[in-house]
C-alpha cells in the first residue's frame, strides 16, 4: 500500500496535473490530448466508443510495431560500406622475394641420399622398366627403415568392393614360389624374370612384365609349380601376404590403363605396425611422390639445427645480382633475412623493422624497385620443389610474409612488371563486427610475436594449429614456429606424428574452433597487383648481360649465367592514389555521443510540430495545466535518464525545455499569459469552471512559489506548467 501511494506521488510529480488516481490521470489526458481517438473514446456515444477503441487500438499497433522494427534494425548493427579516393605520399610496400626451391641440393644431398635412392628404386618399379634396364643388382641394397615408416603402395580396384593393398617393397617376396606379383606380372614356380632380371630378395615385379621359363600368360592361365590363377586370379600355393596385404592381380600384357586402376596412395598408420592406419589416395603418381617426399624430408630436416638450415639456403649475395629504388642504388645489405619453412632464405625490402619505412613520390616504373635475382636452378632438389621460379609477395610493414597463401611467383627468363593500387580497409569493430586492432583481444597465443611482426588472421590460424597439434601430437610441425617446450615431430621420437597430422589436417572440428577463436583486423591495407611479363634478356643482348653479371657475382671472365636462372623484377605505383573502404553505422539516431540523448532527439521533431497547436490550448487550459504531448516528451526524457528540465527565464514570461546532456535547445519558446493579471483570473475562473477539483494542484503550486501578487503568481503557474514537463 505504501508502495502504491509512492507510486501516485511520483507519476503526481511528473505531471502536475490534476487527479491522483489513475483514472483521473487517464481522463485528464484523453479530455486535453490533441490525438483523435482517446478523445472520443471518453465523449462520443457507445457505438462510436467502440469503433474509436478499435481504430486507437490498431494504429497503435501500428505505430508500435513501426517502433519494434526501427529498435530491432537499430539493435542489429548492420553497416554501410564507402569508397572513397584520396592522394597523399604512401609508403612503398614491403617486398619479401624468395627461392621456389628452399635449399641447394649439393648442400643437403648427404641428408637426402637414402630418400633419393629409395624413391628413385619406387619409380623403377612405379614406371614398369623394361628388362634389362634395372639397375638394382649393381646397386648396394636399400635401407627400407625410412619406407616401412610412412610407406607408398600401390591400390588394386578391380574390384571396387574388395581393393587389393600392394606395397611396392614387399618384406618377404623371393625369386620362387612365395613371390608376390604386383601389376601385371604373374609370376610362377621357381622362374626369373624374363631378360637379365631377376626377382630376389625384397623386390616386387611391377608392370605388364612376363616372367619366362615354363610359365605362359594368356586367358584364365594356368602358372608352373604351385601357383594357380583364373578369373580374377586369388594367389594360392607358396604365395604369401604381409600385413593387410594381399598380392595383386595378374592381367594380360595388353591391357589398357583403363583396366588396370591402380592408385598410389601414402600409407599413415597411429605407429608402426599398427592396423590403424589411413591411405592418402592422389589421381596422379606424381602427386603422391611429391607429398611422400615432402612427409619424409620434414622429418629429416626437422632435425638440422636452424642456422644449419640458414646455411644450406639461398645467401642474399648469390641470389640478388642487382638493386635500384627509384634512382637510388640499392644492394642485398638493404634486405633483411628470414628463414621461411616453405622456401628457406626469404629477403625482405623496406620491412621498417630497423629504419622509417620509404615513401614513393610519383607513380610510375621509374619510381619503383628494380631487382635482378638469380635462382640457380640447376642446384634444384628434384623431388621436393617440381615449380622453377621466384616466390614474392607485397605486404605491410612489420608484418610477417605468408607466401604460401599470398604470394605470386616470377618465371625465370622474364622481365615480370607489377603494378600496385594500394586500398585500405577501416572495419567498425565491436558491436558492429568481431575484429580485432592488435590480436590482444583474441584467445589465442600468436606463435609469430617472435619475429616482432603484427597480428594477422594468417598468423593467428597456424598458431591455432600448430597448438592443437603439440595438444594431440606431442610435437610441433616443422613448417610453423615452435611454442616454448616443444619439439618438432620426426619419424623417430614420434612414429605417428604423420598420421596424427594428416587426421588433424583434415579435421573439419578443429578447424572451425581455429576460425571461430581468430578474428580480422580492423584496419588492413591490401595492394592488388597487375601483373605482365616479357623474355628478358633478347636474343641480341642476352650474350653481353649475362657477361657482365656473372663477372660481377664470381669475377670470372666466363659466363656462368644463363636465362633459366635469370629473374628481373619491377615493382611500383600504378596510381598515386588510394583507395579507402570504410563501414558507418547502417542505422542511427544522432551522432551525439550520450544514447539517451539519441532518443529524447527522436522526439524534437514530433514536439516541433504540435508546439502550435500545443501553445494554443496552453492559453485556453491555463498556465497551470501543460498540455500532454509536452508532458509526455519530459517523461520520456525522464525515464531515459536525459535530465530534461525546465528553467524559467528571468524577467521573460519565456521558457524553454532544455537538456543539460543535449547541449540543442530542441523545444521551441512556451509564451504563457502570466504577464496579464485579467487574463490571468480569467483564465483561471475558466479553469475552475470547468474542473473545480483540478484547480486545486494548482492553487498549491501558486502558494509554493513564494512571492505574493500578481508577478509572483505568474512565476509560480509557469514553473508549475514546465515542471509539469521536466519532473519538477
Amino acid at each position: 500500500m505504501n508502495l502504491k501511494k509512492y507510486f501516485i506521488r511520483a507519476l503526481h510529480r511528473l505531471q502536475k496535473g490534476p487527479g491522483y488516481t489513475y483514472k483521473e490521470l487517464l481522463v485528464w489526458y484523453c479530455d486535453n490530448t490533441n490525438t483523435h481517438g482517446p478523445k472520443r473514446i471518453i465523449k462520443e456515444g457507445p457505438k462510436k466508443k467502440l469503433i474509436w477503441f478499435f481504430l486507437t487500438l490498431l494504429f497503435a499497433s501500428l505505430v508500435f510495431w513501426q517502433w519494434g522494427i526501427l529498435i530491432n534494425t537499430y539493435l542489429s548493427y548492420n553497416v554501410t560500406s564507402s569508397l572513397s579516393i584520396g592522394f597523399k605520399t604512401m609508403k612503398f610496400p614491403a617486398v619479401t622475394v624468395c627461392n621456389a626451391n628452399p635449399f641447394k641440393y649439393s648442400e643437403v644431398k648427404h641428408l637426402l641420399k637414402e630418400l633419393d635412392r629409395l624413391i628413385e628404386a619406387a619409380l623403377e618399379r612405379i614406371l614398369q622398366p623394361a628388362p634389362g634396364n634395372s639397375s638394382e643388382n649393381a646397386s648396394p641394397p636399400l635401407d627400407l627403415r625410412l619406407w616401412h615408416q610412412i610407406p607408398l603402395v600401390l591400390i588394386d580396384e578391380h574390384d571396387k568392393d574388395n581393393p587389393v593393398i600392394l606395397d611396392i617393397f614387399e618384406s618377404n617376396q623371393t625369386a620362387g614360389g612365395n613371390q608376390t606379383a604386383v601389376g601385371n606380372q604373374t609370376a610362377a614356380g621357381d622362374q626369373t624374370a624374363a631378360g637379365d632380371q631377376t626377382a630376389a630378395g625384397d623386390q616386387t615385379a611391377v608392370g605388364n612384365q612376363t616372367s619366362a621359363g615354363d610359365q605362359t600368360a594368356a586367358g584364365d592361365q594356368t602358372a608352373a609349380g604351385d601357383q594357380t590363377a583364373a578369373g580374377n586370379q586369388t594367389a594360392a600355393g607358396n604365395q604369401t601376404t604381409v600385413g593387410n596385404q594381399t598380392a595383386a592381380p595378374p592381367a594380360p600384357a595388353n591391357t589398357t590403363s583403363e583396366e588396370k586402376k591402380y592408385k598410389l596412395a601414402v600409407k599413415l598408420c597411429s605407429h608402426q605396425g599398427s592396423d590403424n592406419c589411413t591411405y592418402r589416395n592422389f589421381t596422379s603418381a606424381a602427386q603422391a611422390v611429391t607429398e611422400w617426399y615432402i612427409l619424409q624430408s620434414t622429418s629429416i630436416l626437422s632435425k638440422v639445427p636452424l642456422q644449419e638450415r640458414i646455411r644450406m639456403g639461398y645467401q642474399a649475395e648469390d641470389m640478388i645480382l642487382a638493386c635500384l629504388y627509384g634512382a637510388e642504388p640499392c644492394n642485398y645489405k638493404n634486405f633483411t633475412q628470414i628463414y621461411h619453412p616453405d622456401h628457406g632464405n626469404c629477403y625482405i625490402f623496406n620491412w621498417g623493422m630497423d629504419e622509417e619505412a620509404l615513401n614513393s613520390s610519383n607513380p610510375g616504373a621509374e619510381f619503383g624497385l628494380k631487382l635482378i635475382l638469380d635462382i640457380s636452378q640447376q642446384d634444384y632438389i628434384p623431388y621436393l620443389s617440381s615449380a622453377a621460379g621466384a616466390r614474392l609477395m607485397l605486404h605491410q610493414q612489420k608484418s610477417f610474409p605468408f607466401l604460401k597463401d599470398q604470394g605470386i611467383y616470377a618465371m625465370a627468363g622474364t622481365e615480370t612488371s607489377i603494378g600496385v593500387l594500394v586500398d585500405e580497409l577501416e572495419r567498425m569493430g565491436y558491436p558492429y563486427s568481431d575484429c580485432t586492432n592488435n590480436g590482444s583481444d583474441v584467445p589465442v597465443k600468436n606463435l609469430y610475436s617472435q619475429y616482432n611482426t603484427s597480428y594477422s588472421i594468417q598468423a593467428c590460424l597456424r598458431s591455432c594449429f600448430q597448438n592443437h597439434m603439440t595438444e594431440i601430437c606431442g610435437c610441433g610441425h616443422y613448417m610453423f614456429p615452435l611454442p616454448e617446450g616443444v619439439n618438432y615431430c620426426n619419424n623417430e621420437d614420434n612414429p605417428g606424428w604423420a598420421y596424427c597430422y594428416s587426421s588433424l589436417r583434415s579435421s573439419i572440428t578443429h578447424r572451425q574452433i581455429c576460425i571461430d577463436s581468430c578474428k580480422e583486423t580492423c584496419n588492413d591495407t591490401q595492394y592488388k597487383m597487375t601483373i605482365s611479363m616479357a623474355d628478358w634478356p633478347s636474343e641480341a643482348s642476352e650474350d653481353w648481360i649475362f657477361h657482365i653479371l656473372s663477372y660481377e657475382r664470381d669475377m670470372s671472365t666466363n659466363v656462368t649465367l644463363d636465362r633459366n636462372g635469370i629473374i628481373k623484377l619491377n615493382i611500383y605505383f600504378q596510381e598515386y592514389n588510394y583507395r579507402t573502404i570504410s563501414e558507418s553505422a547502417a542505422t542511427t539516431v544522432s551522432a551525439h555521443p550520450c544514447p539517451s540523448a539519441r532518443c529524447c532527439n527522436v522526439l524534437r521533431a514530433d514536439a516541433e510540430t504540435s508546439h502550435s497547436g500545443c501553445t494554443g490550448r496552453a492559453r485556453l487550459l491555463g498556465a497551470d495545466q501543460p498540455c500532454p504531448e509536452m508532458l509526455l516528451t519530459g517523461i520520456v526524457c525522464r525515464v531515459l535518464r536525459c535530465c530534461c528540465f525546465t528553467r524559467p527565464l528571468r524577467g521573460s514570461g519565456q521558457s524553454r525545455l532544455r537538456c543539460p546532456v543535449c547541449s540543442p535547445w530542441f523545444v521551441p519558446a512556451l509564451h504563457l499569459p502570466s504577464q496579464s493579471p485579467v487574463r490571468g483570473r480569467a483564465l483561471g475562473r475558466s479553469t475552475r469552471e470547468r474542473s473545480p477539483s483540478r484547480a486545486a494542484p494548482a492553487r498549491r503550486g501558486t502558494r509554493q512559489a513564494g512571492p505574493g501578487g500578481r508577478r509572483g503568481r505568474g512565476i509560480a503557474r509557469l514553473g508549475a506548467a514546465h515542471g509539469a514537463i521536466g519532473g519538477g
